[in-house]
């Protein structure tokens, strides 16, 4: 299978989607050893970025480390000393554990370096309603450093980090994943927060969809999580949400990187404009199916693990090409080709299995991007005719255009 001709139409997609000149900021990226079996190291951090940009660069914390006792020191140290090794590339921040003496360990790394405070609640068993979670943020405050904190799965309602954070408005607060946990509480009880932003980091692409439907994209960061997401498959899903969007250059800019940078320099946020996706949006039958087998996928594999098995998705995948041989596609006919392609090469990769595992789970992510972000009718109102009411019509709009440029991403 060949890997660069497999990716080749989405890379070239993304190099024409990502704006000229755009600085490329990943929010939330880890190093180290995790419990789980998953690691990462600089140079493989650095390869992922280069995927992207040589000058992409990325925010950084230590992964839930086997060696994270006492207060998570030793962990913090190699991130600090990774990121002093990367040219730039890399903003530490350090990893608190509430239950370890956190303002001490957090004032000692921000003292060598660190840009911010990590946090994640279901890894360190700990809630926000208590006098540590205050001493925490009134360390941020003091050091006017960000704080980003695990809200994705495995969290129960999160009404008092809702609480806590409407306290402290002048500490940026980062929720992580979408803040899939809770994301319509956040998404209303914060709205008029100051200093609150979301990360893409998950992996549906509908959670996405729906944060740029409730939250402005002023107040929206790109993000991978990697090592358990990819930076250019993050970032490739970021943009066709920003074009889906209709967002200007300038505000896919700060989506990709401007926005994580202002907050890292200590430049304020830009003001808060109305979110740009609708909440009641038109969708294609057909590639909603797509979706469906494509989330099946990924269920049945995250399901088995960790680590995942990806080839337990395979008889979704097969579904999901079943139904882009639609012989009556109508519009949706050139994305559920698009679509067939990647699937078809993830099922080769698939059954080859070994090392391409990873390669095939990127390329039935593009595929679930591409269905659920196609702009493949715009749906106009105008006064109707007949009276009472308006009339709706829908134009079909010309396919995204593909420069040309090879390489592999995963």
């Amino acid at each position: 299978m060949d890997l660069v001709e497999a990716f080749e139409p989405v890379r070239a997609e993304l190099e024409e989607l990502l704006p000229d000149g755009a600085i490329v900021l990943d929010a939330h990226t880890h190093l180290g050893r995790d419990e789980d079996g998953q690691s990462l190291d600089l140079a493989a951090l650095i390869a992922f970025l280069d995927q992207i940009s040589p000058a992409a660069r990325a925010v950084t914390f230590a992964l839930h480390d086997p060696e994270r006792v006492p207060a998570y020191q030793i962990p913090n140290d190699r991130v600090l000393a990774w990121a002093a090794e990367s040219n730039g590339r890399l903003y530490p921040y350090c990893r608190l554990d509430p239950g370890q003496d956190p303002v001490r360990e957090a004032q000692r790394c921000l003292a060598l370096g660190a840009r911010g405070i990590k946090l994640h609640p279901r890894a360190q068993a700990f809630g926000f309603g208590n006098a540590a979670a205050e001493w925490i943020w009134r360390a941020a405050q003091e050091a006017n450093v960000p704080i980003l904190i695990h809200a994705g799965r495995g969290m129960p309602p999160m009404d008092s980090l809702a609480e806590l954070a409407l306290g402290y408005p002048d500490v940026v607060l980062v929720l992580a994943h979408a803040a899939i946990a809770d994301q319509g509480l956040f998404a209303s009880r914060l709205a008029d927060h100051p200093n609150v932003l979301y990360d893409t980091a998950t992996f549906s692409v509908f959670d996405q969809l729906e944060l740029f439907a409730r939250v402005p994209v002023e107040r929206i960061v790109f993000a991978s999580d990697v090592p358990y997401g990819r930076p250019v498959g993050a970032l490739y899903a970021a943009l066709r949400i920003a074009a889906y969007a209709g967002l200007g250059e300038g505000e896919t800019r700060a989506l990709v990187g401007g926005t994580m940078l202002d907050v890292l320099e200590g430049r304020p946020l830009a003001k808060p404009q109305a979110p740009r996706v609708p909440e009641i949006r038109p969708t294609s039958g057909r590639l909603a199916r797509i979706n469906a087998y494509v989330l099946m996928a990924f269920a049945a594999a995250l399901g088995s693990g960790p680590p995942p098995d990806f080839g337990r998705g395979l008889p979704f995948i097969a579904m999901a090409r079943a139904a882009c041989r639609d012989p009556d596609p109508g519009p949706a006919g050139p994305a559920l080709e698009r679509i067939d392609k990647l699937l078809s090469a993830a099922e080769l990769l698939l059954a080859a299995g070994g090392k391409q595992l990873r390669d095939a789970a990127g390329l039935v992510m593009a595929a679930g991007v591409i269905a659920a972000t196609e702009p493949f009718v715009r749906q106009s109102t105008s006064p109707d005719p007949r009276g009472g009411g308006l009339a709706t019509s829908h134009q079909a709009e010309p396919p995204v255009r593909h420069a040309s440029r090879s390489g592999t991403w995963s």
